[in-house]
């Protein structure tokens, strides 16, 4: 299961975005973490009035700032290890106004050309911490 305490989740964004966009993209990643990290969202759960609340993220998913050279590392990091999920989240992405627009101008960007802002990562606590370990909250 995704929530195990041997497991981390994070979220990096670039420290060039401004406030609302550097949000955007955390919101972004969290939804793609929450969608395609099996366990990560808990149960649903009843309050004492009987209401049933969805369940929320099962571990916690700080959002930290880093140098554009720090979420490129990271990306590559990520990507060197087999056991860690990650979805990046490039400026090419947060520029589009539709799906279709996305898909569009990613099959005409090759993978070099994508400046990533953004990137989520779930898995081994030791891997996820020596990628994000000394990095400081957004704000």
């Amino acid at each position: 299961m995704a929530g195990k305490a041997d497991h981390k989740c994070a979220i990096v964004v670039s420290d060039q975005l401004p406030t609302g966009l550097g949000a955007n993209a955390a919101a972004v990643l969290s939804l793609t973490l929450g969608h395609r990290v099996d366990g990560l969202v808990g149960q649903d759960v009843k309050d004492a009035t009987g209401v049933i609340h969805p369940g929320i993220a099962y571990v916690p998913v700080p959002i930290l700032k880093g140098t554009q050279d720090q979420v490129d590392a990271i990306v590559q990091a990520a990507a060197a290890h087999d056991d860690v999920f990650f979805v990046s989240f490039s400026s090419l992405a947060q520029g589009c106004r539709t799906y279709e627009e996305y898909i569009d101008k990613m099959s005409a960007t090759p993978t070099a050309d994508l400046n990533s802002v953004g990137v989520g990562l779930h898995g081994p606590r030791k891997p996820v911490n020596k990628m994000v370990g000394a990095l400081p909250l957004f704000r």
